[in-house]
């Protein structure tokens, strides 16, 4: 699979204020770390939660996820924050609803805190994607070191090797399925996100570019003509498995698959995670260490 060409600009550089510094009357290109749910967000994830499987919506549709087991809450960027682990039960899942169905405009963005890149070819931070036929909508996710034996106990299952083509450990990648016939597109940022520092990362898609956002910086974008295709696929955060295997057996909602590698699972936290149905420009411009 070849990505449709592209052609990267220059980073344009935004010079904000800390969100400390904002005050009433404060012009709105200064950002606030933590967003508001607005006309135009679809969901909004604070992961505020003190504890528990439960992570509530605050957007409009009120589309609350279930966390496996394996996830922790705790202190995060704005708040409170959803900590991941590289196990098989570390994720959190939103069941399919028509209103996660963006074919354009779309902006995917979150604060992260990254402990350990991923062994294999990604470690997904939100994903509209199964290996179900026609279930592919669109992945955003951080490059993994792409390991093999006997560096790593066994093999990746290779579900993203055509897809993240190169090996790029924390850059950040977006592939989404056309609406028109045709193999997926993929591209990703120029930089990679720092080990072990809160990092504000988003993704937008106006049906005609792909940008990359970095602390409010614009990273890099991509022509890309098109519209991403509908599905009925769940959204899986900080992970990637087969959906269609999760079951509730002894009350928590845990994926019932005989492999128990996590060859996907992202090691940090998740904070603030957001999806809006347009393609915004304006994002927090600096993260504390």
């Amino acid at each position: 699979m070849r990505p449709q060409s592209y052609r990267v600009l220059l980073p344009l550089v935004f010079i904000l204020l800390p969100s400390s510094c904002m005050r009433a009357g404060t012009p709105p290109s200064i950002v606030a770390d933590s967003p508001e749910p607005d006309s135009v967000t679809v969901t909004l994830w604070r992961m505020d939660e003190r504890g528990g499987t439960r992570v509530a919506d605050s957007g409009p549709f009120r589309l609350d996820g279930t966390a496996g087991r394996a996830t922790l809450t705790q202190f995060g960027r704005v708040g409170q924050s959803r900590s991941f682990r590289p196990v098989l039960d570390s994720f959190v899942h939103v069941p399919a609803n028509p209103v996660l169905d963006l074919p354009r405009p779309l902006t995917v963005e979150a604060w992260l805190y990254i402990r350990e890149f991923g062994a294999y070819e990604d470690t997904p931070i939100a994903a509209r994607w199964t290996e179900q036929a026609h279930h592919q909508s669109w992945i955003f996710a951080l490059g993994g070191q792409r390991l093999e034996p006997p560096v790593t106990i066994t093999p990746s299952p290779g579900y993203h090797l055509a897809l993240f083509a190169l090996r790029s450990p924390g850059h950040l990648w977006f592939a989404y399925q056309p609406e028109t016939a045709g193999p997926p597109r993929a591209f990703r940022s120029t930089r990679p996100v720092e080990l072990e520092r809160w990092t504000h990362v988003a993704v937008t898609f106006d049906g005609d570019v792909v940008r990359f956002f970095i602390d409010g910086e614009l990273d890099a974008q991509f022509a890309s003509t098109g519209r991403i295709r509908s599905s009925s696929a769940p959204l899986l955060i900080g992970n990637y498995f087969d959906p269609r295997l999760l079951t509730r057996f002894a009350g928590d909602l845990r994926p019932d698959i005989g492999d128990p590698m996590a060859y996907y699972a992202l090691n940090g936290l998740i904070d603030e995670l957001r999806i809006s149905s347009v393609a915004r420009r304006d994002f927090p411009s600096r993260a504390r260490r």
